[in-house]
């Protein structure tokens, strides 16, 4: 803790560039940087925000930013982070509450069916549950477990990663400030069997209108694919993170002028949203809804691409978080 209150007080008193060299390369690249990085986060005031955001994204892309004047795609998520965490961003990044909104605003069918929520792994009653189900915390990223077989669960392994996910909160990770307040809990959904691996589609969409849709394949694996089209299914010629998914990802979804429509309904109360979808079948289902993609370090190739996403995103009024409770 001596060394965060070291680094917060660099931070007050000597800018964002002496507070940078505080850190040694060694630390970037020890096992302990995500550890000492949550900490520092977790215990920031919000006046600190705007320069750990900043910090944080000069660590990781080797790029100084002005959060105050952004002007590329990543530079105004990163002033996202910060400024415009609005609770309800709050209350749709919540992988639980948002089920309530989405049916509101589309109708139910286009949720995956819910099986039982809960607060601790232990609450679980495996036996109320069928043999093929998926395991996910509501307040973050990535955190889940797929049971194809629930005789195959380790149970230790499982109880020891939730309980480590449900003690951790996810917006002091990568400064994603509208994860910060969502009260952590486990759901268990319907497991939706797709032969040769679900894709996800997720259409960018700025101040209410779809602009792109990024299909992804393998999602969370080495063999992750990425391709990119605009609202005419054009192909565009940029990539951003992962190699680009050629003939195996040029195929139009089922339900491509349905997610268009669904993404405009969704999108209008946002300067910037990301909409996820996927199919089974010809079915449609909702994803989530995502307000700072990559967490605003996407590795654009070629570069001016987060210039031409950057000039799209009209900011909104900023909105000061209150301080963490």
């Amino acid at each position: 803790m001596g060394y965060v209150l070291r680094v917060l007080s660099a931070l007050r008193m000597g800018g964002l560039e002496f507070a940078f060299h505080k850190f040694e390369e060694k630390f970037f690249k020890s096992d302990n940087y995500r550890l000492y990085k949550y900490r520092i986060f977790e215990s920031a005031a919000v006046e600190d925000y705007p320069k750990l955001v900043s910090l944080e994204y000069q660590m990781v892309t080797g790029k100084k930013i002005n959060i105050n004047k952004p002007r590329s795609f990543n530079e105004k998520i990163q002033w996202m982070k910060v400024y415009d965490s609005t609770p309800i961003k709050t209350r749709l990044a919540d992988k639980y509450l948002v089920r309530e909104w989405i049916k509101d605003k589309i109708g139910e069918q286009y949720l995956v069916p819910i099986l039982g929520v809960w607060d601790h792994f232990e609450d679980i009653d495996f036996g109320n549950l069928p043999d093929s189900f998926v395991l996910k915390c509501n307040h973050g990223s990535g955190w889940n477990l797929i049971v194809k077989n629930k005789a195959d669960i380790d149970y230790n392994k499982a109880k020891m990663d939730f309980d480590k996910w449900i003690g951790t909160n996810f917006a002091f990770l990568e400064g994603e400030f509208q994860y910060r307040d969502i009260p952590p809990k486990i759901i268990a959904e319907q497991y939706l069997d797709v032969s040769g691996g679900i894709k996800d589609y997720r259409l960018y969409c700025f101040n209410g209108v779809p602009v792109q849709i990024w299909i992804d394949q393998y999602s969370g694996t080495p063999m992750h694919i990425r391709s990119i089209f605009d609202m005419n299914f054009n192909k565009l010629d940029f990539r951003c993170k992962w190699p680009d998914g050629g003939e195996l990802l040029n195929e139009k979804p089922i339900n491509f002028e349905l997610m268009k429509q669904i993404a405009i309904k969704l999108s209008q109360e946002f300067a910037f949203v990301r909409i996820d979808f996927f199919e089974v079948g010809d079915r449609l289902y909702m994803g989530e809804m995502t307000f700072t993609p990559i967490s605003g370090i996407g590795d654009f190739d070629p570069p001016k691409w987060d210039i031409i996403l950057g000039e799209m995103l009209t900011l909104p009024e900023p909105t000061i978080l209150p301080d963490y409770k």
